[in-house]
């Protein structure tokens, strides 16, 4: 099963923290699901994958949150 942080109700920078934490502690080729409700998540996880390397997969609104999948590269 594919890892999932609810980093829900956390604010910059703790979401992209979070998400970067759980993609060193796992092995390439990882997914992982976040769930964030920060407005700059939007800006800040995708500029994190970017930045490090992993692939966004996918980025959709929920109703009171985002979706982010991510892979590890």
């Amino acid at each position: 099963m594919d890892d999932i942080i609810d980093a829900r109700g956390l604010m910059c920078p703790l979401p992209v923290l979070k998400l970067g934490k759980v993609l060193r502690s796992t092995p390439k080729g990882t997914v992982v699901t976040i769930w964030a409700d920060d407005p700059i998540a939007v800006i800040d996880i995708p500029h994190f994958c970017a930045q490090s390397g992993n692939r966004l997969i996918s980025q959709t609104e929920a109703e009171t949150h985002q979706i982010y999948v991510v892979e590890h590269r």
